[in-house]
């Protein structure tokens, strides 16, 4: 029984202390502010962009140019190069094409080798080599926005451009600082 008293007593004694401290604080709970808000424009003075840096590197294969001016001429037509023939040429041509089968071939004529032609210098090879390329691209992600408004400057970091006017928003909130806690000023 003494403990139950006790206890009744103690958390008495506990409800009266925060009663008296809660008065103190009454004054500054007993009434929530409302902040004021409104909305205005700001003239914009300048815009920079903040970029982001990406670095990638990728393989490229990058090749030397080989000089034509050392190769043989190249064939594009696919036809054989006609030779200005004389009048024995000639002769020898129509003579041959008397002896050709319907197929085009010839019976007595031994078969024709191509010999290549000797080189005159080295064999011109493409100098290729893999090698790294680096790349660098830069992508805005925000921008710094230079304000002026009611002749004060400010500066803010926005996601996007806001043009020439930027939309602001406006809020006015009475200051209850702990110098003004029980003392009214007219």
């Amino acid at each position: 029984m003494k403990s139950a008293s006790l206890l009744t007593l103690t958390c008495l004694l506990g409800s009266a202390a925060f009663m008296a401290r809660a008065q103190d604080a009454e004054v500054r709970n007993r009434v929530v502010i409302v902040e004021n808000v409104k909305f205005d424009y700001a003239q914009v003075l300048n815009v920079e962009p903040v970029f982001q840096i990406l670095r990638a590197t990728r393989t490229e294969e990058h090749c030397e140019p080989v000089s034509t001016r050392t190769l043989a001429p190249v064939n594009v037509t696919g036809e054989e190069p006609q030779e200005e023939k004389g009048r024995f040429g000639r002769f020898m041509d129509s003579v041959r094409s008397i002896f050709k089968r319907e197929d085009g071939s010839t019976e007595d004529m031994a078969p024709v080798v191509e010999v290549p032609a000797a080189s005159n210098g080295p064999l011109l090879t493409r100098d290729c080599r893999i090698i790294p390329v680096g790349r660098e691209f830069r992508r805005p992600i925000a921008y710094d926005v230079d304000y002026v408004y009611k002749g004060t400057k400010y500066r803010s970091r926005l996601p996007e451009d806001p043009g020439n006017r930027l939309k602001i928003r406006v809020s006015i909130t009475p200051w209850m600082g702990a110098e003004q806690g029980s003392t009214a000023n007219p």
